[in-house]
């Protein structure tokens, strides 16, 4: 399987990516900086010919397409994309939101992994039984709100659930299954030390779900376990 995951140098991205070459995957991971991601190149060593590190910027202009580029230089299909690279800002209140952070996690958790998907759509299309999976929040959920509270990444997970849905129906004419999914609250640098479940856990059930999808699961919004969640 050629498996793609975004964010691949820490937390729940770094260990999808170590599940993934473990059961026999041959793995794209991206990172800001490749040269930094110890882990990643560790990770290269030990599995060689097997993880390529590309550089991928969710915020920055024409990443999206450049990094197509050069995934299509390594490879000529992918079956699986795992969009997980995000993040969040810490301790807004109401009333001290800033512009420049509600923008930015727009960027990264919304704008970037709609490009990257529109940009990898063609190398999907000629994947065994593609998937696209788009890492959201349950803090995303409409439905679940009920106060105010890391409102940047909420609104930018909220946004990144319509951005599926929008993808869903030509990707599914591609042949291509689309979601987004909540890893669950885990103990990763985002999720704090308190968080009650492991990335390897997260992971292994993310890996899990997204074996077990099939077309007619375009559009969903699901828990790592499987679970459907509310918008």
């Amino acid at each position: 399987m050629r498996t793609l995951i975004t964010g691949g140098n820490r937390g729940i991205g770094l260990e999808l990516v170590r599940q993934a070459l473990a059961r026999g995957d041959r793995v794209i991971a991206t990172a800001r900086h490749p040269g930094k991601a110890g882990d990643l190149n560790r990770l290269a060593g030990e599995y060689p010919g097997h993880l390529s590190v590309l550089a991928w910027e969710a915020d920055k202009a024409g990443a999206a397409a450049e990094l197509a580029r050069e995934v299509a230089m390594v490879d000529d299909h992918l079956d699986l994309v795992i969009a997980n690279a995000g993040m969040l800002v810490r301790g807004e209140r109401f009333g001290a939101v800033g512009e420049k952070d509600l923008g930015h996690a727009l960027a990264v958790n919304t704008v970037g992994p709609f490009m990257l998907a529109q940009a990898l759509a063609p190398l999907l299309a000629k994947g065994t039984a593609p998937k696209l999976i788009l890492v959201s929040s349950v803090l995303g959920s409409l439905a679940r709100r009920d106060a105010f509270y890391t409102a940047s990444y909420s609104i930018s997970k909220a946004a990144l659930n319509m951005a599926m849905r929008v993808l869903a129906v030509p990707m599914k004419e591609l042949g291509i299954t689309t979601i987004s999914v909540h890893p669950g609250w885990v103990r990763t640098e985002m999720g704090g030390e308190q968080a009650p479940l492991l990335p390897a856990d997260s992971a292994r059930d993310l890996l899990r779900l997204a074996d077990g999808l099939a077309l007619e699961d375009a559009g969903r919004f699901l828990a790592h376990d499987g679970s459907e969640l509310p918008f």
